[in-house]
């Protein structure tokens, strides 16, 4: 097994059209879900996958189970619970950095908030190369963070932890609560993914990039994102040298997933034991795919092609321009190509 991500995910309703969630007449269903989302498209890369969650045993649980496990995610360790309901949640179609966008979020006392020690099989959450853990999960109970504390302890058995901050300021009941947890986990990590707008906001760090690794020496791989500016990583210390790799032009569509799918790229990258600085570049195109689709879960880019374009020169990929349907011209264009 490559990797087994362990989380929440929710039912999604989409929009049909542009408005305020009271004027919006009608919503397509999707599915989300930060680890979810890592799974998918890494199980679509060709990667063997297993996604660890509890779900209702209702048939929103249901959707959420064939929906992920059609995309070849190994789902024999998601429990239904028969008392929890599966989350769902609404948002509108206005971006998220706008007073216009609006999530409705029906999550409390989820089926996956009661995920613990007690019912998560330990060898199935550590019997792969990696395990994707993010700081959601920490924040949806007691038991979750009980959870995570005890899969990112130091064990004999431990697979290499990644850990995206993913800071939900809306979930934790206190700022300096959810400061204390995600610091403790990142910690404990092997690779961190953080946007430097997170650290700020959780912890206050200022001096970029670099203001983050004096936060968190503690990571063998410290990857801190820096939005369309690109994305810094730091090495072991006094091992590695600090790499920043700028991102690419992107015709945005939506931003939501973006960081799922950098996360994504970034591990496909990193289980082919790439080079840090074609891991970022694979980060920065595997995001640009979540970015040019309006849904939460996007298609990873055509292997091939990928490749070609993390392998451009400086000057190549300074001009690189991506937008929208660049994943499915690509993947046509890996069909055609003998």
């Amino acid at each position: 097994m490559d990797v087994v991500t362990l989380g929440e995910s929710m039912v999604t309703f989409l929009p049909t059209r542009p408005g305020r969630l009271a004027d919006v007449p009608s919503f397509e269903r999707s599915i989300g879900g930060a680890e979810s989302n890592v799974a998918c498209m890494l199980a679509a890369a060709g990667h063997s996958v297993r996604w660890i969650s509890r779900v209702g045993a209702d048939g929103f649980g249901d959707h959420l189970v064939e929906r992920i496990g059609a995309y070849g995610v190994d789902v024999s360790q998601v429990h239904r619970d028969p008392d929890r309901p599966t989350g769902v949640y609404f948002r509108t179609a206005g971006e998220r950095g706008t007073d216009a966008h609006e999530v409705a979020y029906y999550r409390a006392g989820s089926a996956a908030s009661a995920m613990s020690p007690a019912d998560v099989d330990p060898t199935a959450a550590r019997s792969a190369r990696i395990l994707h853990l993010s700081g959601i999960t920490a924040a949806l109970s007691p038991d979750c963070l009980a959870l995570l504390l005890e899969l990112t302890a130091p064990a004999p058995d431990r697979p290499l932890i990644s850990f995206d901050v993913n800071h939900r300021p809306g979930l934790w009941r206190s700022s300096d609560q959810g400061a204390e947890v995600l610091r403790e986990l990142a910690r404990r990590a092997d690779i961190v993914f953080v946007g430097a707008d997170e650290a700020r906001e959780a912890w206050g760090v200022g001096g970029g990039a670099e203001g983050v690794r004096g936060l968190l020496p503690e990571p063998d791989m410290l990857v801190v994102k820096d939005g369309a500016r690109g994305a810094t990583v730091f090495g072991p210390p006094g091992c590695a040298p600090v790499t920043f790799v700028a991102a690419p032009h992107v015709d945005v569509v939506a931003t939501t997933g973006a960081g799922d799918a950098f996360a994504a790229g970034f591990l496909h990258a990193t289980l082919r034991d790439l080079p840090v600085r074609a891991r970022l570049r694979h980060g920065h195109l595997w995001a640009a795919a979540a970015l040019t689709t309006p849904a939460d879960l996007a298609a990873p880019p055509a292997p091939g092609h990928a490749d070609r374009l993390a392998a451009l020169d400086d000057t190549g990929w300074g001009t690189l321009r991506l937008g929208p349907g660049w994943t499915r011209a690509e993947a046509e264009e890996e069909v055609r190509t003998p």
